[in-house]
C-alpha cells in the first residue's frame, strides 16, 4: 500500500509556526515514508525550512489572487490524500477545500477563532483549550493516524546567515551578549520597554554582560525607549533576516522576551529564555521545550485581550525579578 501524502497548512506566524513544529514531526516520525508538503505564507519560508519536517515547503499569499489561483492548481495536481489545517482560519481551511482535497482534518468550533470554519473539514477534532497549543495541534496529527502526536524538532540555521551575525556583533565589539526583545504584535503582553531599558544597565553592571536588543519593522520606537532607559549601558539594536535572528537568538547567552515569535523561536533552538507573561496563559502559550524561566505575577487574569498599553499584571514584575532569574540561569549552565 503506497504511503499518503500529507499538506500540512500552517501560514504564518513566527511563534505559531514554531508550535506547530512539534506536531508536524510526529508526523513525519510516523509516517517516515510519505511525503508531507508544508504550505506557508512566503515571508515564512526560510522558518518552515530551517525546521526539515516537510520534504517540500510550498508558498501562497492568500491577498493575491494569482497567487491563490496557482496554488490551488498545484495543490489539485499533488493528489493529496489528506490535509491537515493547523490554523484554523477561514483562509488556510478554504485552501484545501476549494482545491477538492478529499480528507480535511482540523479544529471543532469550540477551538477556532472564526465561527463556521469547521464545516470546510471532513475530520473536526474536539481539543482540550486549555492545553498547549502544540499539544492541541498533535491532536491533528493523531487524528492522520500519527502514533506519536508530537516530535521533537532541531532547526538547520543557515551557516552564512548565523556567521553574517556574529560578524556584526564581534565588530560592534561584543562576544558574549544577552537579547532583550521588548516587541510584540500586542502591546498589552508585552513588558514596558523602559524596564527593558533599566534592565541593560543592571544586566551591565552586576552581569557585566553585554545586551542585544531584537527589533523588527515599525519597532523604532520601543528601541529607543530601551535606549533612553539604559543610559550607559549601551545596548546594540540589531535587526536583519529570518536566518540572521535565528543566529542571534541560538549563540545569546539568554534571551528576555514576552509572548511573542522571538521568545518560542529561542526556545526552539534551546536558548535560556526568561519568559514575561501578562494576559496570555504560559501553560497554554508558553515555551514549549521549557528551556527556561517563565514570569507571570500570581493575580495575572488570563484574557487574551489586545490592547495598545501593556496589561497591568505586567507591571507588577520588576527588573530586579528578572535580573534574579537571568543570575539563576547563569547558575544552573
Amino acid at each position: 500500500m503506497a504511503e499518503a501524502k500529507f499538506l500540512v497548512v500552517r501560514l504564518g506566524s513566527l511563534g505559531d509556526i514554531v508550535h506547530a513544529f512539534p506536531a508536524v514531526s510526529g508526523l513525519r516520525q510516523s509516517f517516515p515514508n510519505s511525503e508531507i508538503v508544508w504550505l506557508t505564507h512566503p515571508k515564512w519560508e526560510a522558518l518552515v525550512r530551517a525546521g526539515g519536517v516537510a520534504d517540500e515547503v510550498w508558498t501562497v499569499d492568500t491577498r493575491n489572487w494569482s497567487s491563490l489561483r496557482s496554488i490551488l492548481a498545484r495543490i489539485r495536481r499533488h493528489s493529496f490524500q489528506a490535509a491537515i489545517d493547523y490554523q484554523g482560519l477561514w483562509k488556510s481551511a478554504a485552501l484545501p477545500f476549494l482545491a477538492g482535497v478529499s480528507r480535511r482534518i482540523g479544529f471543532s468550533s469550540q477551538t477556532v477563532r472564526e465561527a463556521g470554519v469547521p464545516m470546510l473539514y471532513t475530520d473536526r477534532v474536539r481539543v482540550d483549550a486549555t492545553a498547549h497549543v502544540s499539544d492541541q495541534n498533535g491532536e491533528l496529527t493523531a487524528r492522520a493516524g500519527a502514533k506519536q502526536p508530537v516530535g521533537r524538532v532541531v532547526l538547520q540555521i543557515p551557516a552564512k546567515e548565523e556567521a553574517s551575525v556574529k560578524d556584526s556583533l564581534q565588530k560592534a565589539g561584543i562576544q558574549e551578549y544577552i537579547v532583550l526583545s521588548p516587541g510584540g504584535g500586542w502591546r498589552s503582553k508585552c513588558w514596558p520597554a523602559e524596564r527593558y531599558g533599566i534592565l541593560a544597565r543592571r544586566i551591565s553592571e552586576e552581569l557585566h554582560a553585554r545586551c542585544v536588543i531584537n527589533a523588527g519593522p515599525g519597532e523604532e520606537a520601543l528601541v529607543k525607549s530601551v535606549l533612553a532607559a539604559a543610559e550607559n549601558a549601551q545596548p546594540v539594536p540589531y535587526s536583519g533576516s529570518l536566518g540572521q535572528l535565528m543566529g542571534l537568538l541560538k549563540n545569546a547567552r539568554a534571551v528576555v522576551a514576552g509572548d511573542t515569535g522571538p521568545l518560542h523561536l529561542a526556545d526552539a533552538v534551546d536558548t535560556p529564555v526568561v519568559a514575561i507573561f501578562g494576559p496570555t496563559d504560559p501553560k497554554r502559550n508558553g515555551p514549549y521545550q521549557k528551556s527556561g524561566v517563565v514570569l507571570r505575577w500570581e493575580g495575572a487574569t488570563t484574557t487574551y485581550k489586545r490592547g495598545s498599553d501593556a496589561d497591568e499584571s505586567l507591571l507588577h514584575i520588576a527588573v530586579e525579578e528578572v535580573l534574579t532569574a537571568l543570575r539563576g540561569l547563569r547558575e544552573a549552565a
